[in-house]
């Protein structure tokens, strides 16, 4: 034996179970194909946002949370509906997700804390949401920001796995792709695969797939840990689900090229069962990133209520269309619209009031206040006259901003920009009329404006993510803003079907002996924990919560 166990995949999930079964005295080979830049994998690219149930941060703020609501939000979200039959693909996906809100309402931040992740006081109020209260939507803010966004999250972990590296039984094997599971009488008994040239590209860079030979690994377990598919765009369109219409012709990147689902291929064609593999989580407020890292780098907005969203005809979507509310119903009605399907991008209207207070870019390269803890610079960056320094320049160089004084020249520099002529100035003008009109009164009909007034009541979202009320067509709040927006690839929601260890099912439902598996590659948990849906903040949060069941699973088995 090389190892107790073998754990592929060097992102979070990983790191975390790594961490657990080396805490309880275990020899474990961690490997990836990426080289030792790339440790902590996606986590150390995202904005880092972690969903937590009524924690003293959400309390000081004035919101009264409870594991009752989180569980109602989390059902109304997941929508499991594929429960019948003798192997149901929602039977384990219900049970992670019930286990998962229970961990976000106890012991996930005092956790957390001990293992080194610090958390800032704002809680942002993310997806909140198609409308009614047992559907799909957080009813209360949950969005956990810590101290160095994704670095906060992913960085202690990593830090663990350099320290106990060849000294406390961890041993690191990078530029070494798995290609094969190995099995001994029906046990998973280690892997074998391709070791891969030495690459010294940067993290999250493209690396090469040249071959300089080969190895097997035999352990008394086996860990998948790799991830979705978010980087393969035709694994994307492979498995994209006709209740969300057709897939874009051209879509942006939200992750590395080598976040390609190779490995979930590799276990279903050796038995291993894959379940709810047509549910994805997909953003639809995708920029074209002027300094790209990856190919097709696409940046995600996360914004505040504000902004006027309009089709590429230029009509304002309807509810749940609205910045922020509800990302599949979002992305459903821009796919399935007949006239506008054929259309791969949207449009932000806004101002420069709008930009200021209520645009942040999801990364943690693009949140240099948070990501290097600078008080400072976080009260300058998010109170202050201007726009974050990274959204400023995404306005400046960024391919999809146009910026005018007055809406004539705004709606001729949009329509210059789509090269389609879509777009008619009178009737934009009409609708933003409409729309300044709702905002005369602390009252309204109009969904949007509604929003905007129950966010301004929130204090977090008052002074840190909802401009003031007004009008777009009031120059004093000028310049005008349009933003090209397109379909930014993320998150796989199925995976590999688990039970409550993490044990890796196959096509009976049975465990297979000796195979586990964690996070995005799990569906991160039971092969579908979110469902249909998520609620942000899940994505880390399971990923961790998957990776520590899994090793502490294995630590008491072995």
């Amino acid at each position: 034996m090389d190892a107790d166990v073998i754990v592929v995949g060097a992102g979070l999930a990983g790191l975390v179970a790594c961490a657990e079964l080396v805490r309880a005295g275990k020899k474990v080979v961690l490997l990836d194909q990426e080289n030792a830049a790339n440790l902590g994998g996606q986590a150390f690219w995202s904005f880092g946002g972690i969903f937590l149930v009524d924690t003293p941060m959400q309390r000081r703020l004035g919101v009264k949370d409870s594991l009752d609501l989180a569980w109602q939000d989390w059902q109304g979200s997941a929508g499991w509906d594929r429960l019948d039959g003798d192997h149901p693909e929602d039977e384990w996906a219900e049970k992670w997700g019930r286990a998962f809100v229970e961990f976000a309402a106890g012991e996930a931040r005092p956790w957390l804390n001990e293992q080194g992740v610090r958390f800032t006081p704002v809680v942002g109020w993310a997806e909140r949401g198609a409308g009614s209260a047992a559907g799909h939507g957080n009813s209360v803010p949950r969005f956990h920001v810590p101290w160095g966004t994704g670095t906060g999250i992913s960085e202690p972990f990593a830090d663990r796995a350099r320290a106990a590296a060849d000294v406390r039984g961890l041993t690191l094997r990078f530029r070494h792709r798995v290609d094969r599971l190995e099995f001994t009488d029906g046990r998973v008994t280690g892997v074998s695969g391709a070791v891969l040239a030495p690459d010294e590209a940067p993290r999250g860079v493209s690396s090469s797939r040249d071959e300089v030979g080969s190895f097997t690994l035999q352990a008394q377990a086996v860990v998948i840990a790799t991830g979705g598919i978010g980087g393969d765009h035709d694994r994307v369109r492979r498995w994209w689900p006709e209740r969300l219409g057709t897939p874009p012709k051209k879509m942006v990147t939200g992750v590395p090229a080598h976040v390609d689902g190779r490995m979930l291929d590799i276990a279903a064609e050796q038995g291993v069962r894959l379940v709810n593999r047509d549910r994805m989580w997909h953003y639809t407020e995708g920029l074209q990133n002027w300094d790209p890292v990856w190919p097709g780098h696409g940046i995600r907005i996360l914004p505040g209520p504000s902004s006027m969203w309009l089709d590429a005809r230029g009509r304002r979507l309807p509810a749940p269309g609205l910045p922020g509310y509800d990302t599949l119903g979002t992305l459903k009605i821009l796919r399935t619209t007949p006239d506008i399907a054929d259309y791969d991008y949207s449009w932000f209207v806004l101002d420069q009031t709008i930009v200021k207070k209520e645009f942040a870019l999801s990364g943690s390269e693009q949140n240099p206040d948070i990501t290097d803890r600078d008080l400072g610079l976080l009260l300058r960056t998010r109170l202050g006259r201007s726009a974050p320094g990274p959204v400023e320049a995404f306005k400046e160089h960024g391919a999809d901003f146009v910026v005018a004084d007055d809406l004539a020249e705004l709606v001729r520099g949009m329509n210059a920009l789509s090269g389609d002529d879509l777009l008619d100035e009178d009737g934009i003008r009409a609708q933003i009329v409409a729309r300044d009109n709702e905002l005369a009164n602390p009252y309204s009909k109009d969904a949007q404006t509604i929003g905007i007034r129950n966010s301004r009541r929130f204090l977090g979202d008052r002074l840190f993510r909802t401009a003031t009320p007004h009008a777009l067509l009031d120059p004093k709040h000028g310049p005008l803003i349009a933003v090209r927006l397109w379909i930014v690839t993320r998150k796989t929601l199925g995976g590999i079907q688990t039970d409550l260890q993490g044990r890796a099912l196959d096509a009976e439902g049975q465990p297979i002996e000796g195979l586990y598996a964690a996070g995005e590659a799990a569906g991160f948990g039971g092969g579908g924990a979110h469902g249909y849906n998520a609620l942000e903040g899940t994505f880390l949060g399971q990923c961790i919560f998957t990776g520590r069941t899994v090793g502490r699973a294995l630590a008491a088995a072995l």
